[in-house]
């Protein structure tokens, strides 16, 4: 086999290998929340809907960016997306204040990869217990040179806090 045919070979194999992988990591569709298309060439913002497994009660909406196949054919770097995030977490229901002291005081709930081998992006969990808080940290890690690009939001969490008493009219017992 030529010279030329083999470099063309292991690239047509590397990018037929790669690129499921990279679009299988985009995020699963169960919990996307929707999105659009940013511009001409198909760039997507998406939202997610995660739920802290430890406290199943915050929710966190995060959005990100996936670059189209225009785009990457375009600009080369095919198999990365960005590394900007936005999120924004709240509670749907009452946070026990004593909860906190059972957590990690840092640790990561999800995190997915932004490119075929050292970049993901992550959301990670702080718990503030002086000042009643939970703070959500959504931000790239990468092998070498990490980014500074990072969105952040603060769950309240009140001490007695109590679930809401229901709302309308009772039933007679």
């Amino acid at each position: 086999m030529p010279r030329f045919a083999k470099k063309t070979h292991g690239l047509c194999l590397t990018v037929a290998l790669g690129l499921p992988l990279v679009l299988s990591g985009c995020g699963s569709k169960e919990n996307e929340v929707g999105g659009f298309a940013n511009d001409l060439t198909g760039n997507e913002i998406k939202v997610t809907a995660l739920r802290d497994p430890q406290l199943p009660q915050v929710i966190c909406h995060f959005g990100s960016f996936d670059r189209s196949l225009i785009d990457r054919l375009g600009k080369g770097n095919w198999f990365e997306n960005p590394s900007n995030t936005a999120i924004d977490c709240h509670a749907t229901a009452p946070i026990d204040a004593t909860t906190l002291a059972t957590l990690p005081k840092s640790d990561e709930v999800f995190s997915k990869g932004a490119s075929l081998f050292f970049k993901t992006i992550a959301v990670r969990r702080i718990v503030d217990v002086p000042n009643q808080s939970i703070v959500y940290v959504s931000y790239s890690r990468e092998l070498v040179a990490a980014s500074a690009k990072l969105g952040m939001s603060v769950v309240p969490v009140r001490l007695g806090d109590q679930a809401p008493a229901p709302q309308g009219p009772q039933p007679k017992p």
